[in-house]
């Protein structure tokens, strides 16, 4: 019986590759925030290591350092803007409010801590200003909010105040980021709240009471 030719392997379907690009993608992404967060140096050959490929396949995916850390930025904006839409809906009460902000953005931030400071990873200002906008804008609401209900002081308008506030908890995410201070958020929440004007007594209740609620 005469034996058939060897059939030529099915080329792999399209969607299937799609998936197993898009998960090395995903897996190169994750080896660079671990990396960039241990050491701000990592070189691409780290990078590639880390995440287990070939330095040529980081290449595929990013063609240099610059394009991982826009694909980072990327990802670090997608959560900062869910987190943002997980937030409850205003209460009433500005610093309760503000306090949810808080301890919901810090475990994003915590996350992507090799981005806080964005001159060291060449992310320019106005890619820093799209990546914080939704945030911004909802502590700008909240700020106005509690001014209006004389729970905030009105010496400074709430657009500054708000990058006050923002300056103050990248201050604190660089502190973790060098080992020098730790923190869970109500530490960031609690400062954030105090800055603005609030009491640290009321402060204090006004952070426990969104981490009990969850």
């Amino acid at each position: 019986m005469t034996a058939r030719p060897a059939q030529p392997p099915r080329p792999t379907p399209l969607p299937a590759r799609r998936r197993d690009a898009h998960a090395t993608r995903a897996r190169i992404l994750e080896a660079a925030r671990r990396e960039l967060t241990r050491d701000p140096g990592s070189r691409l050959e780290d990078i590639a290591r880390a995440a287990g490929v070939a330095r040529r396949t980081v290449h595929a995916h990013f063609p240099g350092r610059a394009a991982l850390v826009e694909g980072l930025a990327a990802e670090a904006a997608e959560a900062v803007r869910l987190a943002v839409l997980g937030v409850p809906a205003a209460t009433g009460d500005a610093a309760a409010d503000l306090a949810r902000l808080v301890l919901a953005v810090w475990p994003v931030g915590d996350r992507f801590r090799s981005l806080v400071r964005p001159v060291r990873q060449g992310l320019g200002a106005d890619r820093v200003d799209e990546l914080l906008a939704p945030l911004r804008d909802s502590v700008t609401r909240v700020l106005a909010e509690g001014q209006r209900q004389g729970t905030f002081p009105t010496t400074v308008p709430p657009g500054p105040l708000g990058r006050a506030v923002e300056a103050q908890l990248f201050t604190l995410l660089d502190c973790v980021d060098r080992g020098v201070w730790s923190d869970d958020g109500t530490g960031a929440a609690l400062a954030a709240l105090v800055a603005v004007g609030v009491a640290p007594d009321t402060a204090a209740a006004k952070v426990r009471g969104p981490t009990s609620c969850g």
